[in-house]
């Protein structure tokens, strides 16, 4: 094998080991689509094919058009593709890199490294469309995965081994969040964190790589990305090409894997533009009529067995912030937490800027996290369900209209939505606060402690951006923070 690998170096080397190639040539270019005519059998979809200068071009097929032809997408740039170009079988699906040799790497959909270093030596070469983990070798867990981050921790406990969701709009934290959640856990994380960027901007992408070097994560953590400059087919493939790595530490390694991919509307995204190229007719708001089935076959990859588990953490973008979005509701259908991100509460100051009554989790019951966690999120949720329906009341009339209990239930949740606030340590260099994780058990303690009242007379910026209640700075409340509550 060459020292640089290019797209397809290794298929080529192994399919011309077991059989005779296929040769075809190029009908019609039309951008990034190509025609391809072939006097042998057809090559079956999602099959790689090799054409252009060197063969550097890479194509995908995804249509036949007739008992000759084949309609495809290229995974990388067309430029320089003509009519009568030969075009070659490889004879097998699109091939990724696989082993420890990619720990610490950067990488994009055809395994090649874009961290500047040499090119990676990979134990093994797996088609990155596979078949998924029969049902009678998956498991399933109870255990909660901790994030240290009191508001996710409390609301919306992760389960390990399970699919977790963060969904908002443009511009309110989801990636901030997925770098927080890389920082807090990779570095108590026994197995192997892996990154999946779909249409992630370059600019991002660097930071994310400088970020994990200088934290000490990167030797156990693998980053593979699709860039927003990068044509549809290869966004619309980074995904399957990262579970791939992540199902052989899974399997072969047989070690825990921590997946974050950021973000999974840009997946949905490059499915609709394969799709309009293809020139399939579209469904409700313009997305693929494929949707559901697309995303399944990604998501259902996302799964345990009794080797490791694969616990996915996703970022996902809400066009318009709309959650009835038909892309926001296939992807909560695959979930087993959702934190719901509020450009509100953003513009309020409140970082992380999580709903808190939209915020949700399968695993929040008595059985999984016990009586006393889950008492108290019910009734932190209900504090401040009660005062979000007191604050019409509180614009038009004014707190003082409120009955004294009304006034309690009030003071406690204001108290409560600035203790779930966090500094977080991929923001020290911009706010200057230190950066803090907290035990779920301090979490909890903290807000029984402000349910009972203890911090009635303590004033409420005391307990903005604090770790544990153990934080607070004891100052009685001023009479303008009085005169302020509503």
């Amino acid at each position: 094998m060459n020292n640089q690998v290019q797209p397809g170096d290794h298929q080529q080397n192994r399919a011309e080991s077991n059989q005779a190639r296929n040769h075809g040539h190029i009908l019609a270019v039309r951008g990034n689509v190509v025609d391809v005519r072939f006097q042998s059998p057809l090559p079956p979809r999602n099959q790689q094919l090799h054409t252009g200068k060197k063969n550097k071009v890479v194509l995908e097929v995804q249509i036949h058009l007739s008992k000759n032809t084949v309609r495809c997408i290229a995974l990388n740039s067309s430029r320089g593709l003509s009519r009568g170009m030969e075009v070659i079988d490889t004879g097998s699906f699109l091939r990724m890199p696989v082993g420890k040799a990619l720990l610490g790497r950067m990488l994009n959909v055809f395994g090649e490294a874009v961290d500047g270093k040499e090119a990676v030596q990979a134990e093994d070469y797996w088609p990155i469309h596979r078949p998924l983990l029969p049902l009678a070798e998956r498991t399933t867990s109870t255990e909660v995965f901790a994030t240290g981050i009191k508001a996710i921790d409390l609301l919306a406990p992760l389960e390990r081994g399970g699919k977790s969701g963060m969904f908002g709009g443009a511009g309110v934290g989801k990636t901030v969040l997925i770098n927080e959640m890389i920082n807090n856990m990779a570095q108590r994380y026994e197995g192997y964190s892996l990154f999946c960027g779909i249409g992630e901007r370059m600019r991002e992408a660097e930071e994310m790589y400088s970020a994990m070097r200088e934290s000490g994560v990167l030797e156990k953590a693998v980053l593979i990305y699709g860039q927003m400059n990068e044509p549809p087919g290869a966004r619309f493939r980074v995904g399957h090409a990262a579970l791939t790595v992540a199902e052989y530490f899974r399997d072969v390694a047989k070690r825990d894997v921590l997946l974050l991919i950021d973000n999974v509307f840009r997946f949905v995204q490059s499915g609709t533009e394969v799709s309009g190229l293809m020139g399939r007719v579209p469904s409700r708001v313009g997305y693929q009529s494929t949707l559901a089935s697309e995303l399944a076959a990604l998501e259902e990859r996302i799964c345990s067995s009794r080797s490791g588990s694969i616990t996915s953490v996703q970022a996902v973008y809400v066009p318009a912030d709309d959650l009835t979005d038909p892309s926001a509701t296939h992807i909560f259908a695959h979930l087993s937490a959702s934190i719901v991100l509020s450009r509100k509460r953003a513009s309020q100051g409140f970082y992380p800027s999580i709903d808190l009554l939209a915020t949700d989790s399968k695993m929040l019951t008595p059985t999984i996290v016990g009586k006393r966690h889950y008492q108290v999120a019910q009734q932190v949720r209900s504090i401040l369900a009660e005062y979000e329906d007191l604050k019409d009341i509180i614009s038009m009339l004014g707190i003082e209209e409120l009955s004294r209990e009304d006034r309690d239930k009030v003071s406690k949740a204001r108290r409560l939505e600035r203790f779930l606030t966090q500094p977080f340590f991929t923001t020290e260099q911009f706010t200057g606060t230190a950066g803090k994780l907290v035990p779920l058990e301090k979490t909890i303690e903290g807000c029984e402690r402000i349910l009972a009242g203890e911090f009635a007379e303590v004033g409420e910026k005391a307990l903005y951006m604090i770790g544990s209640v153990d934080e607070v700075n004891v100052q009685p409340e001023t009479s303008l923070e009085n005169a302020n509550l509503a």
